[in-house]
């Protein structure tokens, strides 16, 4: 199993972070990889929506399927959790914000499990190129919400 930690400071409050990692259909407008949402659930939020995220991982096109498994927005850490089964592998990314006085602390956590051969050769091969690619998503967040949408 490989593991991804990253964790930032947003100069915002806890409900316009959580908000920017939980309001699905703006992915696009927050992270500039993403390039469309397509719902697979009535329900556009909260356990149990499932969805299709559209994306360019250098240069090219690339869809996951995701489901929200957890979805606590009114805790003191406000989580939730994506899971993707991609690849031959089970992707678990839990996001929780917190307050931390000066702001927001958005941690986030990937686990990858894979379950399949060539899954267990290429997902560490690739976990440099996996967090690389989650910590511009980071950045990206970081510069929406700062900027005050």
């Amino acid at each position: 199993m490989a593991q991804t930690s990253i964790s930032i400071h947003i100069q915002a409050s806890t409900e316009k972070v959580f908000a920017a990692v939980a309001e699905i259909d703006s992915f696009p407008q927050r992270a500039e990889a993403i390039q469309k949402v397509e719902f697979l659930t009535k329900q556009h939020s909260g356990v149990g929506t499932r969805f299709r995220e559209t994306r360019l991982l250098n240069g090219r096109e690339s869809k996951t399927e995701l489901e929200v498994t957890e979805y606590e927005p009114d805790l003191p850490e406000r989580r939730i959790r994506m899971v993707s089964d991609q690849g031959g592998t089970i992707w678990d990314t839990v996001f929780v914000v917190t307050d931390s006085g000066s702001g927001s602390t958005l941690n986030l956590k990937m686990d990858a499990r894979p379950y399949k051969l060539v899954a267990r050769i290429m997902t560490p091969l690739i976990s440099g190129m996996i967090k690389k690619f989650i910590q511009k998503d980071m950045d990206d967040l970081k510069t929406w919400c700062e900027a005050g949408h």
